[in-house]
Order: structure tokens, then C-alpha cells, then sequence
């Protein structure tokens, strides 16, 4: 008999999600982290509505909203030459199909801070905060930790029926399991400045890729007074010269004057691209940055770290409920690894296009002709048509994935108005679980094996029928479909067609969840 559902080890912004959120699904869990205080400089600085969205499942959509940063007239994103002359790009916009703003600039330190407050404050969840895990290991009905606590003799010992890794890029659980990386091709050394504006700045509300044949970089209008540029490092050029007091301010001078602005933190890191063989070995698994590492110029690092969590968050308690057998957490590297992956190459293929779009400057400048551009390279800037892939793999109606269809992809929330006036974003009448939506009660008629089957999940059936909204739109699917299968995280599992019944559907959901019904 183990003591906790589930064993965390790391308590970085991945790790406090996953520490929350299994609590509030019932889970009994433990938490490993050896820093006693949340580290206190900026790293990530965009997160995704699709994440908010996932707090919003657990009730605390509004208050993580409440901590980014809210829509700026001018926010952009985009690409420029040498002369920081503006080429092409997106807009920022304040509504997306997820029900919030897309994306959203914000203070790692205070987010973080807030998520593990709710972590370590939450019943279910018994914290060991300034301890080392020193040994991990798979036994015969779960997972055996062994922790030392920092500066101290003290030591504890933890079983679990699971355990997660959400320890980082130089994960101890990743090292003890044995697995390896798959180098996805980028390795590049950038300055990274972060700084905190002062009256008198003459920056802007652009996050821009510089393409300068000079040096590369990066700006990004992070969160309100902060900004951060990113460095592209020349070669030859070292480490302690970069991180010089008159090389930052020389580098810099160019975009505001020198006294405008505070150096919240610069250091020199390797920007890495790369995903983990396998994500589980036995009992124990690994998430976020422990599973794969990105070029930041997706700012999709944290976010895919989040969705790693947010797609255990239901899978781990149907196991552990006894409604499903644990082949359903295969699903989650076969899930989580092929979107991680074409996240992390997309990035890349930012990166090369930089390079580039340098290259083709410094050409022009010489009087040459510009290098052709790949076409791969040409679809992956900023609203140039390239999208967030669907989950092509796992839990979902696998006939139906494709490029521009709705299963696999992220179920849209509106905002709606019921009949009696009430205003209210679409999820919040889905429930925590599965949900079957249909465009009509009449398109939720249901057999009795399918009602067995959803009555196991706890499934929510919710008609649109006098539902109108007054912001977004409903999915697409409804268009020519009369009802989807929603998954806890929002993906779609899958809708009726001519050729798909609500009631095959559910055949096939309690298929692919490896349900004991």
C-alpha cells in the first residue's frame, strides 16, 4: 500500500501546476524541492489563454488572468531588418478562441509564487520544501523516493503509486531513469537581458526578431515595466566579455538611453533544441523541461510544459480511480511528445529563418544575391499560416485528424448568454470532466451502453440550443456536425458525421481510454 497517489519532484512552475491540480482532482500528493523560495528572476515571459483555460477548469481562470498582462493598443509581433525597419508579423489581439487573450505577457516570479502558494496550501498536498530527491526507483505496486534534506543529515523517504519529474533541464529523475535526448539541431549561446523601464524610455510595444547580418536579436514587450532583449552571440565572443556592465549598455543604447531602465538580470545560456526519448519507465514519468527544451522564440516553453500537466491532470485520476487501466498514460507520451516536438522544431525553423534573413541582408548589402529561402522557412514566421499542430496520436477519434479539421485541436470557447441574460464563458457549463456537446438536445440522444459508459466518466451533456454568444464563436465542427466529445483538457475527441454516430463515437472513446466499464 503506498502512502500518496502521486509523488512530484521539482516545484518549478510545471511541478506547482502538477502538485494543484492533481490535488484538486482528489489526488493525494507529495512534493519534492530542494529551493526553499521561488526563484526570483524572469525566464519565461508569455503564457497561452489555452493555459489560463486549464485554471479555469479548477476555478482560477480570473486570478491568473489578473496577473498577465493585458492587451496594449500596438502590441505586435513580427520580424525586422538590420534597421529595425518593420517587415511582416501579427497583432496582438485581446480575445482568442480559447476564451482569453492568446497571449500574454507575464512576471514568472509572481505567477509562479501564486501557483505554488496554491499548491502547498491545498489539503491534498503534503510538501517537503527544501529537500534533495537522492534515489528514485520503480518497485512492485509504485515508486520508492529517497530525499535528503539541504545542509542536514535528515532524510526522508516517500512511496507513491506514480511519481512525475518536473525537476528541469538537468533533471535527476531523467538521469536515474537512463534516458537520452534526441537533438533536435540548435545549439546557440545568446545574451539574455532582462530590465525594468524607468520614465524617459523610447521603446515600444513591438517584440521584434532583428535580422541584423550585425548580430541577431530579440526584444520582447514583456509585462509592464519590463522588457527583455535576447543577444545572439557573434563568434568568438566569450561569456565574460558579454556579461560586461559596458557591453550590456553599448548593446542596448541603440533602443533606449542609457539611464531609462534597471538591469533586472543578465546572463549568457545556450539556447537548446531537443525532446527526451521517452517521457515513462514503469511508475514514473517526466514532464516540462525535463521532457524537452526549446529556442525561446515561440515563447511556447513554460506553455508546453503546462500542457504536459494539464494532460496528466485527468489521466492519472481515471487510473488511479480504477475506471481506466494505466494503459491510458501511454497515451501521454504518444500525445504529448509529437506536438512538444513540432513546437520545438517550429521553433527552430524561427531561428534558421533569422539566420537567413541575415544572411539574405548581408548579401544585398555586398551587392550579391540573397541565399533562396527554404519554403519550410518561409511558413514558420509570425502569422505567415503555420498553426499549433492537433494531437495526432492517443486518446481521440483517429480517422477524423487532419490539417484543417476539429478533432485533435482545441474545442472553442465563446462567451455565451443564456436565456435569462447571464453572461459566462462556455467551459464553465462542461464541467471538470468529459463533456458531450451537442448543437441540440435532439443531438444528444444516446443508447443505453453509451449512457453507462458516460455515466463511468461522470460526462456532462450539454446542449447549445439557446445558448447565443456574445463574444467568439462556437467550434467550427458545428457547422456541418450535430455533437463532439470534449476531453477534461478541452482537445476534441471527436464529433458525429454521416459516417460517425454519438453512440459509435462513445464506442470508441471508452476504446481509447482503456475504460473498465
Amino acid at each position: 500500500m503506498t502512502s500518496h497517489d502521486i509523488a512530484v519532484i521539482g516545484l518549478g512552475p510545471a511541478g506547482c501546476a502538477a502538485a494543484f491540480m492533481f490535488a484538486e482532482m482528489g489526488l493525494k500528493v507529495a512534493v519534492i524541492e530542494k529551493e526553499e523560495q521561488v526563484y526570483q528572476l524572469p525566464r519565461a515571459v508569455n503564457l497561452d489563454g489555452e493555459i489560463v483555460r486549464g485554471f479555469q477548469r479548477f476555478g482560477r481562470g480570473e486570478e491568473i488572468d489578473a496577473m498577465l498582462q493585458k492587451y496594449r493598443p500596438g502590441d505586435r509581433a513580427g520580424f525586422a531588418n538590420g534597421n529595425r525597419e518593420w517587415l511582416f508579423g501579427q497583432d496582438v489581439v485581446p480575445f482568442g478562441p480559447n476564451g482569453w487573450q492568446p497571449l500574454n505577457m507575464f512576471d514568472q516570479p509572481e505567477v509562479e509564487q501564486h501557483i505554488r502558494n496554491l499548491a502547498l496550501g491545498h489539503k491534498n498536498v503534503t510538501g517537503h520544501i527544501g529537500y534533495t530527491a537522492t534515489s528514485i526507483a520503480n518497485t512492485t505496486d509504485g515508486v520508492h523516493i529517497d530525499a535528503q534534506k539541504n545542509a542536514s543529515d535528515e532524510t526522508i523517504s516517500i512511496d507513491a503509486s506514480y511519481a512525475l519529474g518536473c525537476d528541469g533541464a538537468a533533471s535527476f529523475v531523467r538521469k536515474q531513469l537512463d534516458i537520452n535526448w534526441r537533438d533536435l539541431g540548435y545549439d546557440h549561446d545568446w545574451l539574455v537581458v532582462d530590465v525594468t523601464v524607468k520614465p524617459g524610455h523610447t521603446l515600444d510595444n513591438d517584440t521584434v526578431q532583428v535580422c541584423n547580418p550585425d548580430r541577431i536579436v530579440t526584444y520582447v514587450c514583456t509585462k509592464d515595466p519590463y522588457r527583455r532583449w535576447e543577444f545572439k552571440m557573434n563568434e568568438g565572443e566569450t561569456r565574460e566579455e558579454m556579461l560586461e556592465d559596458e557591453m550590456i549598455a553599448s548593446l542596448i543604447d541603440p533602443w533606449t538611453p542609457r539611464g531609462t531602465y534597471d538591469i533586472r538580470r543578465a546572463a549568457v545560456y545556450q539556447f537548446h533544441a531537443a525532446t527526451a526519448d521517452t517521457w515513462r519507465v514503469g511508475n514514473i514519468f517526466i514532464a516540462g523541461d525535463a521532457a524537452h527544451q526549446t529556442p525561446p522564440f515561440l515563447g511556447q516553453g513554460l506553455n508546453a510544459g503546462m500542457r504536459d500537466i494539464i494532460n496528466l491532470s485527468w489521466k492519472f485520476p481515471l487510473v488511479l480511480s480504477g475506471k481506466a487501466s494505466d494503459a491510458l498514460l501511454d497515451t501521454y507520451y504518444s500525445e504529448r511528445e509529437a506536438h512538444a516536438h513540432d513546437l520545438v522544431d517550429w521553433a527552430v525553423s524561427i531561428g534558421q529563418l533569422m539566420d537567413h534573413m541575415a544572411d539574405a541582408e548581408r548579401a544585398q548589402r555586398a551587392g550579391e544575391d540573397p541565399p533562396p529561402a527554404p519554403a519550410k522557412l518561409q511558413s514558420s514566421a509570425y502569422g505567415q499560416g503555420r498553426e499549433q499542430p492537433p494531437i495526432r496520436a492517443g486518446a481521440i477519434y483517429l480517422p477524423q485528424v487532419s490539417d484543417t479539421g476539429s478533432t485533435g485541436y482545441l474545442f472553442s470557447q465563446p462567451i455565451v448568454k443564456d436565456d435569462g441574460g447571464k453572461e459566462f464563458r462556455l467551459d464553465e457549463t462542461l464541467g471538470r470532466g468529459f463533456a458531450v456537446v451537442g448543437k441540440t438536445k435532439d443531438a444528444l440522444k444516446l443508447n443505453d451502453g453509451s449512457r453507462k459508459v458516460l455515466d463511468h466518466l461522470d460526462a456532462n451533456l450539454v446542449s447549445l440550443e439557446g445558448l447565443l454568444t456574445t463574444r467568439g464563436h462556437f467550434d467550427r465542427l458545428f457547422e456541418e456536425n450535430d455533437a463532439a466529445i470534449v476531453r477534461p483538457d478541452r482537445i476534441v475527441f471527436g464529433h458525429t458525421s454521416n459516417d460517425m454516430t454519438l453512440d459509435a463515437l462513445v464506442s470508441d472513446l471508452s476504446e481509447k481510454l482503456s475504460l473498465k466499464v
